[in-house]
């Protein structure tokens, strides 16, 4: 039997991600409804299926350990000319993306990564500069934030698209500071776009 092609990732969620698929799929990025907003924290990653068991495992006991943390996002940036990217930035949850990877990543499944990890969110991915220095502009002023509550396990089926396939819930309810909540902070307040 051959390998499946995993992901592992905290989802952007409503309203912020399909947002952002839409203004995604607008840049002409095609790659935009097969990948569902998020904050990636193991990326693609070719899995033999016989360690799948002890990989689920090993994410229930991350997330078993882990507590909800503040995410906010502000502001575009890009990659390019290293890889052809444009993201939204994260403003804050950087150190807590950045511990869960590595956890993440400390398992049964090991993954090097081929750049130094940075959390993002991507907008546009491979399409023409025009439209990538669009994506850029016009998402600068994109701001939104949100409680993170757990993480969750994607596959990559074989019409490219990926597909959560478990959810991972902190364990402890709440942070200092953080409120015990799944929804979306304050939406109206932290969500805004330029025109």
């Amino acid at each position: 039997m051959g390998t499946v092609t995993l992901g592992v990732s905290i989802a952007v969620p409503e309203p912020y991600g399909s947002l952002l698929q839409e203004r995604r799929a607008g840049f002409g990025d095609p790659a935009a409804h097969g990948i569902p907003t998020h904050v990636t924290l193991l990326p693609p990653t070719e899995v033999d299926p016989g360690a799948l068991p002890a990989f689920r495992q090993h994410l229930a006991g991350v997330a078993a350990a882990g507590h909800p943390f503040c995410m906010r996002l502000g502001g575009t940036g890009t990659f390019r000319p290293l890889s052809p990217v444009v993201y939204v930035k994260l403003a804050e949850g950087i150190p807590e993306c950045g511990d869960l990877q590595e956890q993440i990543r400390s398992g049964p499944v090991q993954r090097e990564l081929q750049f130094p990890y940075h959390p993002h969110v991507t907008i546009a991915h491979g399409i023409e500069d025009e439209a990538m220095d669009r994506a850029y502009e016009e998402l600068a002023d994109y701001a939104a934030s949100w409680t993170v509550s757990g993480f969750a396990l994607y596959e990559q089926g074989e019409d490219g698209h990926w597909r959560m396939v478990d959810e991972y819930p902190f364990g402890e309810t709440s942070a200092p500071g953080v409120p015990a909540q799944t929804a979306p902070l304050d939406a109206p307040a932290t969500h805004s776009l330029r025109p």
